[in-house]
């Protein structure tokens, strides 16, 4: 569709501004955030309308569509949990929607048989499996499903050999973490309140409960989370030979971690003596207790405390009185590199209880084993490549296996499972066999100063792993939360570079790739680090050659959403295109919708005197200005999503389509059924198949096949 030809839909454009700590904050397109209303459905079918008409206009769509799905068709599968004498793994096959849970015999190599299938739950797609916990003896399966993308759990407990429902479903549940006690008649887990006394705060006031199976759920114990904040999150752990019981709160997404411990042997279950290991401190610390611990036995703490970039302490039960005084180092924070994994091994074959340890250094993975008791390192373990690690598990509780995923740009995730007897790792047998290589792309790590001349890093993938010619470049990024942008094969990526693309994927501050000090140099009031470390990304681009102005495109989404909302508006002359995927947008009213109010640790709060004056300084929708010369847009948003309210899209959509003079289009794509993450195969195929389409579009990028004359 030509520009002469597109007409945008209309939004009611209002005079509606507040004033806040003495700012003036308009927000002409407010009508826009009620999704139910009579004007903002006939406005979102018609941004529909638009959208299927663009994109009925991209010749070279189904070519993207079978090279993402060429690429994406790979079998894949995730470490595995060894319960009572059965493996349970997720694996997914080429060609199959959703991933399925299977069960087999430990031990020898019987047929392996499907246990759980969402596809056979719901044949539509549309029904996730959000998290599955084993009892520990293995004959019983707590597992959680939502549907439409919502997130909002119905938990359900089955009988594995007969694989009959005879517990569930409990409501109220997300993403619960579920801990066992032995014998299986009962578990620790996460649920929220009834939200009849909270109106619209049905995702929050959570509690930890304790479940007896077979009982109504309304007669649950409330274990903790009485008089906390709304917005904590809580995690629940236990011993496989239930003697202790762990709980962690958080403040949101906050980083610090309260953290507690009960002896469940000391009294009764439903009112476990939780002592705190750690309260009160701006410091995430996570705890690894073995079985057969008592009080005087070592438990270990992973932790930033004092250690910016991760470190290990030894503690025991008996002494948590004593805080931090009585820890004792047992793997110390390393300069050059960030602690990410830990597994506890205690087999009875080991001397002594060792620690597989993962860190990634300048993004890249490294294993490490350690004595825990004596405190050395003893082994490094040997990787397939230069990648990231993740998915750790242990083996049988109290062995001495555990394991782990691997993957990197070119290689899909591979199962290797580590013995501490020899201290090598190898492929799991039960993980799926390899994959056909995927040639044409060539993976360099480059160094470039951002605009205050801090060292940031990003990956670049391209045919020929140098800058030879300018070609379109696609720029990504996060920064933030902590999360670390680690290599990691994705079909849209290859598919990308297979064109003759290249590809960028940029650590940025606010991200986790240098620690937590990395973390916080791109969060609250430091957030515009993040944006400038974006821009410097893409100005190292095409000062080195590997791409030219016009030919610049960025994509992000989640955060990484408001990473090029934020970048669109700040520099909208140095990209050609932009693809932005269930954003935050509205800084300044994000926290009164979706999981918002949670993210106050990250953004700060624009109830803040102090920190509105940033917010409002980076917001994208409010960064909108009439007259300017817009680069083309993409905002992709999901009807099911319950962390970034779509009402984002929908405002900036809005917007961008009064204010820009540019000749490239503003979309909006609205998927309906799905949520912020998991999706079904072929719908997440589409959707990056569609992303790319538009993006190259733009840029002159061809699909893979086709040849584009290449810039002098």
């Amino acid at each position: 569709m030509s520009p002469q030809t597109r007409r945008y839909p209309h939004a009611e454009r209002q005079d509606v501004v507040e004033e806040a700590h003495g700012l003036r904050v308009p927000d002409p397109y407010r009508p826009l955030e009620d999704a139910e209303s009579p004007a903002t459905l006939r406005w979102s079918a018609e941004q529909q309308t638009l959208y299927e008409a663009e994109r009925a206009s991209w010749a070279d769509l189904e070519r993207w569509k079978a090279e993402v799905a060429a690429i994406d068709a790979v079998d894949r599968a995730r470490s595995p949990e060894v319960r009572g004498g059965r493996v349970f793994w997720l694996r997914q096959d080429a060609g199959q929607e959703h991933p399925v849970l299977m069960v087999a015999e430990a031990g020898a190599d019987p047929t392996a048989r499907v246990l759980l299938d969402p596809s056979a739950l719901d044949p539509s797609g549309r029904t996730v499996l959000d998290a599955w916990e084993p009892s520990v003896e293995g004959d019983l399966l707590a597992f959680q499903v939502s549907r439409n993308g919502t997130e909002d759990s119905l938990l359900q407990v089955l009988d594995v050999a007969t694989g009959r429902i005879v517990d569930g479903p409990v409501d109220r549940v997300r993403r619960s973490s579920i801990g066992w006690l032995p014998g299986g008649e009962a578990f620790y887990y996460v649920r929220n309140l009834d939200p009849s006394p909270h109106p619209g705060e049905g995702r929050y006031h959570r509690r930890v409960c304790l479940h007896r199976v077979g009982t109504d759920p309304e007669t649950d114990a409330l274990v903790f989370g009485e008089g906390r904040d709304k917005t904590q999150f809580y995690s629940v752990s236990v011993t496989a030979d239930g003697r202790w019981l762990g709980v962690t709160a958080t403040l949101g997404t906050g980083r610090g971690t309260d953290l507690y411990l009960a002896d469940l042997s000391a009294g009764p279950l439903e009112r476990p003596a939780l002592r705190p290991v750690q309260e009160g401190m701006d410091a995430a610390t996570r705890l690894y207790a073995v079985p057969g611990s008592g009080p005087r036995d070592l438990v270990w703490l992973r932790t930033d405390r004092d250690a910016a970039r991760g470190r290990v302490v030894a503690c025991r039960p008996a002494e948590l009185d004593l805080g931090p005084a009585a820890w004792r180092e047992v793997i110390p924070e390393r300069p050059d590199a960030v602690l990410t994994h830990l597994v506890v091994l205690s087999g009875p074959e080991l001397k002594h209880p060792l620690g597989l340890a993962a860190w990634t250094r300048d993004t890249v993975a490294e294993v490490t084993v350690h004595d825990l008791v004596e405190g050395r390192q003893v082994a490094t373990v040997p990787l397939p490549g230069t990648g990231a690690v993740g998915d750790f598990s242990a083996g049988p509780p109290g062995g001495h296996e555990a394991y782990f995923a691997y993957t990197d740009f070119v290689t899909p995730p591979r199962i290797l499972r580590f013995d501490a007897r020899t201290g090598r790792a190898s492929r799991w047998e039960r993980d799926a066999p390899d994959a056909p290589g995927v040639g044409g792309a060539v993976t360099r790590q480059i160094a470039f100063p951002s605009r205050d001349g801090t060292t940031v890093r990003m990956f670049v993938i391209s045919p020929t792993g140098r800058p030879d010619v300018a070609r379109p470049a696609l720029l990504t990024g996060y920064g933030g939360f902590g999360r670390t942008m680690s290599p990691r094969y994705r079909a849209q990526v290859l598919a990308w570079v297979r064109a003759g693309g290249v590809f960028a994927w940029a650590g940025l501050r606010g991200g986790g790739e240098e620690g937590e000090a990395w973390h916080r140099a791109g969060s609250g009031r430091n957030k515009q680090n993040t944006f400038d470390d974006f821009a410097a990304a893409g100005d190292h681009l095409i000062a080195e050659g590997w791409t030219e102005p016009g030919r610049l495109a960025i994509m992000g989404g989640s955060n990484g959403g408001l990473l090029v909302g934020a970048a669109l508006t700040q520099q909208p002359e140095k990209y050609a295109a932009v693809v932005c995927v269930a954003p935050l947008l509205d800084m300044v009213r994000y926290e009164l919708s979706g999981l918002g109010p949670s993210w106050t640790p990250e953004y700060g709060s624009a109830q803040d005197p102090a920190l509105l004056p940033t917010l409002l300084g980076y917001s994208p929708y409010h960064r909108v200005t009439p007259g300017t010369a817009y680069p083309a847009v993409l905002l992709v948003a999901a009807d099911g999503d319950t962390r970034t309210d779509p009402l984002h899209a929908r405002k900036m959509c809005a917007a961008l389509q009064h204010a820009s003079s540019g000749t490239g289009p503003v979309l909006l794509r609205l998927e309906r059924g799905v949520g912020h993450g998991d999706r079904s195969a072929s719908r997440a195929v589409a959707l990056q198949a569609e992303c790319l389409a538009f993006l190259a579009g733009q840029v002159g990028l061809p699909p893979p096949g086709r040849t584009a004359p290449a810039s002098p």
